[in-house]
C-alpha cells in the first residue's frame, strides 16, 4: 500500500518538477520558399539526360581557388587565386591551362583523352608529370592525385544510361537568404544511381544528384568509388547568364578522401564549338624531367 501512495505522490510532483528544469528559448523561424515544385524520378532523369545532350564541348576562362587539409590532417592551406582555362570535348578529351598569379605566364598545363593524361608544370621550373587516369597509387600530396576527369565530371553531369537504376528521395536543409539574410528552409530532391553488381543482389551506388525544389535546377553531385565512398561531391552555384547559354557562377569540386577542394568561378563560358584534336595535345619541352604515376 504504502508503495502504491508512493508512486501517486511522484506522480503529482513529476509536473512541478519539471517545470523547474525546463527552459524555453526562442529561435529562428526558418521559413518555407514561396514555390516548390514536384517531380516523379523520370522526369528527373529526362532534365539530366536532356542537359547532358545539349553540351558536346565547352571551352571557359574561370578563376582557380585551391584549399588543402581538413580535420583529419589538423591543418588548412589556401593558395592564391589564379586565372585559367577549360577545355572539355565529349567522350573525355580535357585539357585545364592555370596561369600564375600577377605574371600571367603559365603555371600549368594539363591535358588527358580520357585513358592516360600530361601535366607540364611551367613555375618555377619545367617538369612533366604523365599516368593513367584512374589513381591507383595514391600520393601524399592531395593535388598530385588531381586527374583531368574530376574537372569533365564535376563542369558537366553525365547522362544517366538506361541499365542504371534510381531511387529518388527527399530532403530538407536549412540556408541563409544572401539578401535578405533569414533563415529559409531548402527543400531538394535528391536522386540516387545504382547499378546492379554482376552476379550478385548487391547494387552498388554510382552518384547522388540534388535537385533544388524551387526550380528544379541542379544544385550538387556526389559521385562515389568502388568502396560506397563519396570521391567527389561538385557543388553548383547559383545560374547566371554567359550570353546565350546559362550555365553556374561557381562550381566548387571537393575531395572529402583526400582532403581537397577547387573553387571554379567562371568568367566566361562557349559550348558546342568545334575543338580540334591538337587542341587536347601538350608539346613536352626538350630535356624536361619526367615523372610516371600509377
Amino acid at each position: 500500500m504504502k508503495r502504491r501512495e508512493y508512486k501517486t505522490a511522484l506522480l503529482l510532483l513529476l509536473p512541478a518538477l519539471s517545470g523547474c528544469f525546463v527552459h524555453t528559448r526562442t529561435v529562428k523561424q526558418a521559413k518555407m520558399p514561396g514555390v516548390i515544385m514536384s517531380a516523379t524520378a523520370e522526369q528527373l532523369v529526362q532534365k539530366v539526360n536532356r542537359q547532358c545532350q545539349e553540351i558536346n564541348s565547352l571551352s571557359a576562362a574561370v578563376e582557380f581557388t585551391a584549399t588543402e587539409g581538413g580535420p583529419r590532417k589538423g591543418k588548412e592551406k589556401t593558395y592564391t587565386s589564379f586565372s585559367g582555362h577549360i577545355l572539355l570535348r565529349k567522350p573525355e578529351a580535357v585539357r585545364v591551362l592555370g596561369f600564375v598569379p600577377v605574371l600571367h605566364t603559365r603555371a600549368f598545363d594539363m591535358a588527358s583523352d580520357g585513358k592516360t593524361f600530361k601535366l607540364l608544370i611551367y613555375y618555377p621550373h619545367d617538369r612533366v608529370i604523365e599516368g593513367s587516369n584512374t589513381v591507383t597509387n595514391e600520393s601524399p600530396n592531395p593535388l598530385e592525385n588531381l586527374r583531368p576527369r574530376i574537372f569533365f565530371d564535376s563542369l558537366l553531369i553525365n547522362c544517366i544510361q538506361p541499365d542504371d537504376l534510381v531511387t529518388l528521395t527527399t530532403d530538407t536543409d536549412t540556408k541563409i537568404d544572401p539578401k535578405t539574410k533569414q533563415l529559409m528552409l531548402d527543400p531538394q530532391y535528391d536522386l540516387t544511381v545504382v547499378r546492379r553488381k554482376p552476379d550478385s543482389q548487391e547494387l552498388l551506388p554510382q552518384r547522388v544528384i540534388h535537385f533544388s525544389r524551387v526550380d528544379l535546377h541542379t544544385v550538387q553531385e556526389d559521385i562515389y568509388d568502388r568502396e560506397g565512398a563519396i570521391q567527389t561531391q561538385a557543388i553548383y552555384g547559383p545560374m547566371q547568364q554567359f550570353g546565350p547559354q546559362r550555365f553556374p557562377g561557381t562550381i566548387t569540386i571537393k575531395r572529402p578522401l583526400e582532403e581537397y577542394q577547387i573553387v571554379i568561378t567562371i568568367q566566361k563560358v562557349n559550348v558546342n564549338l568545334t575543338l580540334n584534336d591538337d587542341q587536347f595535345e601538350i608539346k613536352i619541352p626538350e630535356g624536361a624531367p619526367v615523372t610516371k604515376l600509377e
